[in-house]
């Protein structure tokens, strides 16, 4: 009896080492778990497509190398087009910064007094222009920071992103034997049971990004004419890159993507600030009730609550890069505890039941038809 207990607790000992290896293991691994996931969020995003050539009977390495050209051509096009006149407003609406601060400052003091405060330099701590700077400098920083130390730098980050471009077409070229070769580490029934969850969770990242690609693009095209027409034109369309790129992040990236339109409106006069305001009041409410609902909402099924967690937690942990990519990661793990947990639960919940009722069917009606109780009526 006591030698069965030594080998058990050597037997925890060992486990707790192996878990504790396999963790220390992971942690050195995960500038590659961070490109992995990336990979797993491309190709879910891109699967429809090739799929749809295997109608066709095209070989899919084939349709992989097509897709996958096709889309770097488009974006170095886009690029190209765009990208220099988007960072030129930028450099010169980072330079311009204090002097829109210094001004929403006198006009916050000026408000202060007609509301009858008396410690205006309150207002003069809060807005504090070097203070605001460093603190906006700093934030911004330590994000890119949280995203280049996964990668080692910018050199590193544009690698990483090749190579995870590479890993999703391998995964796009050979799913099927990837799938088969996964699952079969598994004990039946659970080989079959992940086998056939690949496809939804597939289905519903990409699905999620594809969404919300397609939103942030209509917005970011969006408000790029709309503070055009409202005399913002001279930092319009790096206003509107902002906004559309923060919009990829859920419920924080409109708040964020507005901010800066808002700051440079504060400059032109109360009436364009109001006018500019009402813009992103009115694009917010289109996307959350039009375009969400249509293009990103039914492939979601998560709580907003849940969304938001796994958008702050992302940030926390790998900065930008987690704001993107947990949301979708979270979608697809949301089709596990459905399909694995929830919906069995719920069927034995009801299949216990529809027993118990059977039961006490079973037993209302028997003593009414017994042989005792019609003898004694």
């Amino acid at each position: 009896m006591l030698e069965r207990r030594t080998s058990i607790t050597l037997a925890n000992i060992l486990l707790i080492v192996v878990t504790g290896l396999l963790l220390v293991l992971l942690w050195q691994l995960r500038s590659l778990l961070v490109i992995l996931m990336i990979a797993v969020v491309l190709a879910a995003a891109l699967a429809p497509v090739v799929d749809s050539a295997d109608r066709w009977n095209i070989p899919r390495w084939l349709t992989v190398l097509g897709v996958y050209l096709a889309l770097i051509a488009g974006l170095t096009g886009f690029g190209v087009l765009i990208g220099p006149p988007v960072v030129t407003q930028i450099e010169r609406l980072i330079r311009q910064l204090p002097f829109y601060l210094e001004l929403l400052r006198g006009l916050a003091e000026n408000l202060a007094v007609r509301l009858g405060m008396t410690q205006p330099q309150l207002i003069r701590q809060i807005f504090d222009i070097q203070g605001l700077s460093s603190w906006l400098i700093g934030s911004s920083q330590q994000l890119l920071v949280r995203s280049y130390g996964l990668t080692r730098g910018l050199l590193g980050g544009l690698f990483s992103l090749l190579l995870a471009l590479i890993v999703s077409g391998y995964m796009l070229a050979g799913s099927e034997n990837l799938i088969n070769g996964l699952v079969s580490l598994f004990p039946q029934p659970w080989d079959k049971r992940l086998a056939d969850q690949v496809e939804p969770m597939s289905r519903r990242m990409g699905n999620f990004i594809q969404g919300r690609v397609l939103v942030s693009a209509i917005l970011g095209v969006v408000i790029t004419i709309g503070l055009s027409f409202l005399g913002l034109s001279e930092f319009a369309l790096a206003l509107g890159a902002i906004a559309g790129f923060t919009n990829l992040i859920p419920f924080v990236g409109p708040i964020l993507g507005a901010v800066p339109a808002l700051v440079v409106a504060v400059s032109l006069g109360g009436w364009t600030f109001l006018w500019v305001l009402l813009l992103f009041v009115v694009i917010q409410n289109v996307e959350t009730y039009v375009l969400d609902p249509l293009l990103v909402g039914p492939s979601v099924k998560i709580h907003p609550l849940y969304q938001l967690l796994a958008v702050l937690g992302g940030t926390q942990v790998l900065g930008i890069v987690g704001a993107l990519i947990v949301p979708p990661w979270v979608a697809g793990a949301a089709v596990l505890l459905e399909n694995l947990y929830l919906k069995p639960k719920m069927f034995a919940e009801q299949q216990t039941k529809l027993v118990d009722s059977t039961q006490t069917e079973i037993l209302t009606t028997v003593p009414n038809n017994s042989p005792t109780f019609n003898k004694g009526c």
